[in-house]
């Protein structure tokens, strides 16, 4: 089976209930998956083929459903870039890709022959598509966020994404009854791999927002009145400006707020839970695997953990990395068998995320194994440091990186933006009176806001670099 039989349990059986909603219209499913036909129809008659990949350099819009629904039903490998995503990055994918074609609003960089969205003129009618794929096909071509390094793309199959949506629609229970807000961006697997899949294999009603814009949070929610939203800790963070009134009729409604692709503040989950009277569900995931760990749906959603390992996800802690294995787990990266083969041990994913499991088998998170900072000899991992920080009421972020140091080799450094002034010996006062001295930061730099990737994962190679 493939990704098609999937999402026919919602094209055939609830083809004539509404499946989404965007920019003031409404589509059933039939609909959806007819238009999906027309679009396989113009990409086959531009001589598209099975194997082929198609670059998509789009925001949140209908075409880019249509897109991504062709694809595969046509065996195209589906290439999404993120729309933040500059001449270099851009240029970088469209070479190590190799597409047929990429699909944009505006000039891309290269030779890669460019169809502009507003060009692609549906036909009027189509016949469905008969490709015969398995599942191991390949079904998108991701491109890692590239925190450190030249960004790989992550070969997703058709069993990654199918067994990622029945992991998560039976964990949290996600139904045809449900109503899904998603404000993310569909070049982004959270958003791609979660979202959509779910949505389409539930079949619930989904309003998709072309961003997720905070001015207009509480319009969104009351007007749609979802049962369920994935968010970022951002967004949440955005969440908790709601009014009192707005914030207690949107928590009459809401059944579910997952959060993931960077760390939920543990005070963050707090003060969401005070004010929404929801606590938020924290999961683990990359663009590798998809989702590995989940709080569970039913019983403790513990603060500061990603949870429970995932139906099918067998998890290892190697000298503290958390290592994966699963059908969840990629093919390996496009054209890198090298750097493939280097990222498995004997089947398992090295992640390089640092962990540890609790007796009754919750796992947190440390931090990325390139972020470890090691001082005179001893391991310090930045996110036990950022957590005590970001608890200080007048710091709104924190990020703590490794520096260079002539004596210990590097040293932490941390970087704020604040809520207020504050006195950096009075900050390094507090951390001494609850860590080791080699953990205390060297530093506490004031910045205006921290580097971060589309999806709020901070990038600390970013940084400015700091001098004793």
């Amino acid at each position: 089976m493939n990704l098609n039989h999937l999402f026919d349990r919602s094209f055939r059986g609830r083809s004539h209930q509404i499946a989404l909603e965007f920019q003031g219209q409404t589509f059933s499913f039939a609909q959806i998956d007819d238009r999906a036909d027309r679009m396989a129809a113009l990409l086959t008659a531009r001589g598209l083929v099975r194997g082929d990949r198609l670059c998509v350099y789009l925001s949140n819009c209908l075409e880019f459903i249509d897109l991504y629904l062709a694809c595969v039903r046509l065996g195209v490998i589906f290439v999404p870039i993120n729309i933040l995503y500059r001449e270099r990055e851009i240029q970088h994918i469209l070479t190590d890709s190799e597409p047929r074609v990429v699909v944009a609003r505006e000039p891309v960089p290269g030779s890669t022959p460019l169809w502009r969205v507003e060009e692609l003129i549906l036909p009027e009618s189509a016949q469905p598509v008969c490709v015969t794929l398995d599942g191991d096909s390949p079904a998108a071509l991701v491109y890692t966020s590239g925190t450190t390094g030249t960004s790989k793309g992550a070969i997703l199959t058709h069993n990654n994404f199918a067994a990622n949506a029945l992991s998560l629609t039976a964990c949290w229970e996600i139904n045809a009854e449900d109503r899904l807000l998603l404000a993310l961006p569909l070049f982004h697997v959270h958003a791609l791999g979660n979202g959509l899949h779910c949505w389409l294999a539930s079949g619930c009603r989904m309003r998709l927002l072309e961003r997720f814009e905070h001015q207009k949070a509480a319009t969104e929610f009351l007007d749609f009145r979802p049962t369920l939203f994935f968010g970022v800790p951002t967004i949440y963070v955005r969440l908790l400006d709601l009014p009192v009134e707005q914030a207690r009729e949107i928590r009459s409604f809401m059944r579910l707020f997952v959060s993931g692709s960077a760390p939920l503040p543990t005070q963050v989950l707090e003060e969401f839970r005070e004010r929404l009277g929801h606590t938020i569900l924290e999961r683990y995931g990359m663009t590798e695997t998809l989702m590995n760990i989940s709080n569970p749906y039913h019983g403790e959603r513990r603060p500061g953990t990603v949870g429970l390992p995932l139906p099918g996800v067998s998890v290892r802690l190697v000298e503290g990395e958390v290592q994966l294995r699963g059908s969840n787990v990629f093919a390996g990266y496009w054209r890198r068998p090298q750097a493939t083969a280097e990222a498995f041990d004997d089947g398992w994913f090295r992640t390089g995320d640092m962990g540890q499991v609790s007796d009754d088998g919750y796992y947190t998170l440390l931090g990325r194994k390139s972020d470890l900072i090691i001082s005179g000899g001893f391991n310090i991992y930045p996110r036990e440091i950022e957590d005590f920080l970001l608890e200080q009421a007048e710091i709104a972020e924190a990020a703590v990186a490794g520096q260079p140091d002539a004596i210990r080799g590097e040293v932490p450094v941390a970087y704020i933006v604040a809520r207020k002034p504050f006195d950096p010996v009075d900050l390094e006062a507090r951390c001494r009176q609850v860590f080791a001295s080699f953990k205390v930061p060297r530093a506490f730099i004031g910045v205006e806001s921290l580097p971060r990737t589309a999806l709020g994962k901070v990038q600390k190679r970013l940084l400015p670099p700091w001098k004793p």
